[in-house]
């Protein structure tokens, strides 16, 4: 278990890290998402003993790292996937990686097995690609068969197939009882793979709490439908305030006659039932419901320290209202001539 626990760190006049605190359990992956600049490294690097804090404590199965007798079978970490030296081998680099830990030979050949650099172990580290790299130090994070994993971005590189050996890495570990502590900015693998989340911005925490909570408390779910009849539909909900109708843009693989629009607030039983007794005609009807990387958008879009422009053309995403240094509501920014429509959050089926 990865315990932390009002964590600040001050570099010069900038706080990167404000009363940090949560926990990574066991037999559970924790994944930690956040912007850029977010204080995502800099909270597993202090919780890995190579930067000082300059209050609060990190403690690894009770323990701060620096007081661990066998810091490799208790934690492994994956934070920079071009750490091993350049002209050193693959394999002589794991080799003396275990010979620091009392770590025997049999157990470098299992995880360059693991994942799968056999065939390259031979090969200097300086001539790997990023995702051989990432491989390479994802092996030396296994090399003590620890009860807890740090992992700061580790499919970055990787291809579909390595994406993929990472979330079943991920899930193998936590259903052995141990700790995973998963940073990423592939929101799709983190709903694949987490069991809680810790939402982190500008240094500070904006949320603990699991996968389908986070996405049912940030997002609402949405009935899509395509209908010739538009007039009708919204006669059949104009008696029903907490139903709000917004028209959707049409996407490929629609029917090509009707309009399409959004229903938000109304149960698609319920929805089916009434448009069959008015005898509504439809051409497509079903239940969207929003992904992760919606609701973490929708949470801390205002939290972004590197903000990008739009590109010509595109129209703008309405994430609401945020605020300004003083605390007050100001309106996300329009662009010339725009008149802002009711919009919503885009949804995956």
């Amino acid at each position: 278990m990865i315990e932390i626990e009002g964590l600040t760190k001050r570099f010069g006049g900038k706080t990167a890290l404000d009363n940090v605190s949560f926990c990574a359990h066991d037999g559970k992956v924790t994944g930690f998402l956040g912007p850029n600049g977010a204080g995502k490294s800099t909270t597993m690097r202090t919780a890995l003993g190579l930067i000082a804090q300059n209050a609060g404590t990190a403690l690894i199965d009770g323990r701060a790292f620096a007081s661990l007798k066998s810091p490799m079978t208790t934690v492994g970490a994956v934070l920079d996937a071009k750490s091993a030296h350049r002209g050193r081998s693959a394999y002589a680099h794991l080799r003396s990686l275990a010979l620091t830990n009392g770590i025997g030979r049999k157990r470098v050949d299992e995880v360059i097995d693991i994942t799968g650099i056999a065939s390259v172990s031979a090969r200097k580290a300086g001539a790997f690609s990023l995702g051989m790299s990432q491989r390479l130090s994802i092996a030396a994070a296994l090399l003590g068969d620890p009860h807890n994993l740090v992992l700061d971005e580790p499919v970055n590189g990787l291809d579909p197939e390595g994406v993929k050996w990472i979330r079943e890495l991920c899930r193998f570990y936590a259903s052995q009882g141990r700790a995973v502590l998963l940073s990423s900015h592939l929101m799709s693998e983190v709903a694949l793979t987490a069991d809680d989340l810790v939402i982190i911005g500008q240094g500070r925490i904006l949320e603990t709490t699991t996968v389908p909570d986070f996405v049912a408390e940030h997002s609402e779910h949405s009935i899509r439908v395509v209908t010739p009849e538009p007039g009708k539909l919204h006669d059949i909900f104009s008696h029903a305030p907490q139903v709000r109708i917004v028209s959707d843009e049409r996407k490929a693989g629609d029917p090509a006659r009707g309009e399409v629009f959004r229903i938000f607030g109304a149960e698609l039983e319920a929805s089916a039932d009434v448009f069959a007794r008015a005898q509504l005609v439809t051409y497509e009807l079903m239940e969207e419901r929003p992904s992760l990387e919606e609701a973490y958008m929708t949470l801390t879009h205002s939290q972004v320290q590197y903000v990008t422009r739009e590109l010509p053309g595109e129209r703008p995403i309405d994430y609401g209202p945020s605020t300004d240094s003083s605390g007050r509501e100001t309106a996300p920014p329009q662009s010339p001539g725009e008149t802002r429509p009711d919009t919503t959050m885009g949804a995956q089926r």
